[in-house]
């Protein structure tokens, strides 16, 4: 390819004028593009969605490239998006063959084969299945009295009236497909609602979890409530809006408020056949999981979402994920291009515990304080590298948090991303100046100040916690980034002194260090040559210039107060000073 055109191919890959460089590359004569004419067409149709397009460029140039990692990634690429994951694995292991040092080949080769063995599971699924009698009575034996959840929410925004026979016959026409008898004889009893059982259990993860899926509720036949299959957030909406993909109805919506749903499957039996359920993930480029053979199953198969609820122990990962988890490589080497703000790291800390503890997890969304992390890896990117454009920020975004590692969601969704940047640059906050983007400079310092102000915050709460915790021990900072802790003698455990009045204890600040002193050589030995005394008659005191250390010692301490056996048995060996 001659050098300016090359030159001109790169720019508009960069800007993301993808229908661009497809444009001017077909206009020359086929006998006259060069391998690297047809690769980049290839790799501009991937990057426009038209998968199978960008397969019949490759494989034109299949001898030449195969000596070529990139060929292998940019067809591996194709066959995942078209789903075809068995031959997205067989082309990814050989571009890692050539070049074993690609990272984004190895991680599209584990994709692929995740969701190829997840294909599997579910043929195999189906295919042990047991056939439904056609003649059964739907849900015999089952209690359906119990089903449903009644709440003013439920009536509202999903109850209707029992469907007559011309409803049902006008809906069927107009979604094209047959309802189950099952989906019809539940919907006569009760017109979509909320279940009490929200969740299916899975085999396989999903963005929701590792084990399950969850709904929130099961739409109606109609089209008076929002949640009814022709309602106004029904299922026509949810494909012609969202972009789930045109197999099927919807049927459930679930809890990330359009991320992923629930529908009916008709690819295998045809339209007037009976559909099997699946679960569709929209924040995996619509990833289908096989849930059911039939509505029915997957009726019976709901639970009670109590069998599924570790969210305490899932916040409490996520607190100290974001308290010590090691920063991505990336985000590492932005912080440290950005000398201008003290303390960086453990304010972004700061910030994503915050999130943690009003969400209960680490995620970034559409809320302020995700808003703000989003401005802050903006600004840290844009600082490194000042040259950045949209597609190239798009591109690296999943590098700084998302997938970053240690300190890292383990996901998150683009539109998110993309939503948040337009409304940036609509509000002037972010420039676009020949294709490069910043913040303004009053912008930047305005997300400055405000990632200052909530660690401030987060930090002035966190003591807070901690004093409320222990007392009536109190921490104090010291200048030099050590802390101490202090009691005024006499306003605890009183009784614990008295019991040994006569052999001389007052329970003064003396007594104590005491006390504390058989507590920390025979419970935390290792702490022995950290911690110091330096009681008064009035007060106990000890401290440290390792702060850290000091509160574990407190915490503990404390705890052992709290526990009547063990704190007279460690006192029986506390000796006057």
């Amino acid at each position: 390819m001659e050098p300016n055109l090359y030159a001109q191919i790169m720019q508009w890959h960069k800007d993301n004028e993808h229908q661009q460089i497809v444009d001017t590359l077909l206009k020359i004569p086929p006998a006259d593009r060069d391998y690297d004419m047809i690769s980049s067409i290839g790799r501009a149709y991937n990057n426009l969605s038209l998968y199978e397009e960008a397969l019949e460029q490759l494989t034109s140039i299949a001898e030449q490239g195969k000596n070529d990692p990139l060929w292998y990634y940019r067809i591996g690429y194709s066959y995942y998006y078209l789903k075809r994951y068995e031959e997205a694995a067989g082309v990814l292991s050989a571009a890692l063959e050539l070049d074993p040092d690609d990272q984004h080949s190895a991680w599209l080769l584990d994709r692929s084969r995740s969701k190829w063995q997840k294909q599997q599971q579910a043929e195999s699924r189906r295919a042990s299945s047991q056939q439904k009698d056609s003649g059964a009575i739907p849900f015999e034996g089952m209690d359906l009295d119990s089903f449903w959840e009644d709440s003013d929410y439920a009536r509202e925004q999903y109850v209707s009236d029992p469907p007559t026979d011309e409803l049902i016959a006008s809906v069927e026409e107009e979604l094209g497909y047959k309802l189950p008898a099952a989906y019809i004889a539940l919907m006569k009893r009760q017109n979509g609602g909320i279940p009490r059982h929200t969740s299916f259990p899975t085999d396989v993860a999903t963005s929701w979890a590792d084990d399950h899926i969850a709904i929130t509720g099961i739409m109606g036949i109609g089209r008076d409530k929002s949640y009814s299959i022709c309602g106004d957030l029904g299922s026509s909406f949810m494909i012609e809006e969202w972009g789930y993909p045109d197999i099927g109805v919807v049927i459930c919506d679930c809890p990330s408020a359009g991320h992923d749903v629930v529908m009916l499957d008709y690819r295998h039996c045809g339209k007037d056949g009976e559909p099997e359920v699946i679960h569709v993930d929209q924040e995996d480029d619509y990833e289908i999981t096989f849930l059911a053979p039939d509505f029915e199953t997957f009726i019976r198969g709901l639970v009670h979402d109590e069998v599924y609820d570790t969210s305490e122990e899932d916040k409490a990962d996520d607190l100290r994920k974001v308290a010590e988890g090691k920063f991505s490589p990336l985000l590492t080497e932005l912080c440290g291009h950005a000398t201008e703000v003290d303390r960086l790291e453990s304010k972004i800390r700061s910030v994503c515990t915050r999130i943690v503890q009003e969400k209960g997890h680490f995620s970034f969304h559409a809320d302020e304080r995700s808003h703000l992390m989003y401005d802050v890896q903006f600004w840290l990117y844009t600082n490194a590298f000042p040259t950045t454009s949209r597609q190239q920020y798009l591109d690296t975004y999943d590098q700084i948090i998302a997938f970053g590692g240690e300190f890292g969601q383990g996901g998150y969704a683009p539109d998110f991303i993309s939503d948040w940047l337009d409304g940036r640059i609509g509000e002037g906050l972010i420039v676009e100046e020949n294709g490069v983007l910043r913040f303004t400079d009053e912008a930047r310092d305005a997300v400055i100040a405000k990632l200052s102000a909530e660690a401030e915050a987060e930090q002035e709460s966190e003591d807070a916690g901690r004093t409320k915790d222990l007392a009536p021990f109190i921490l104090v900072e010291q200048n030099n980034g050590g802390k101490s802790v202090i009691l005024t003698a006499g306003s605890y455990l009183a009784n614990l002194f008295a019991n040994r009045a006569d052999e001389g204890f007052e329970g003064n600040g003396y007594d104590w260090a005491s006390l504390a002193a058989v507590f920390l050589n025979e419970r935390m030995p290792e702490l022995a040559d950290t911690i110091r005394f330096d009681p008064e008659a009035d007060m106990f005191c000890a401290y440290s210039s390792n702060g850290a250390a000091v509160e574990q010692f407190a915490r503990a301490f404390k705890s052992a107060c709290e526990d009547e056996a063990l704190i007279h048995d460690l006192f029986s060996r506390a000796e006057l000073d």
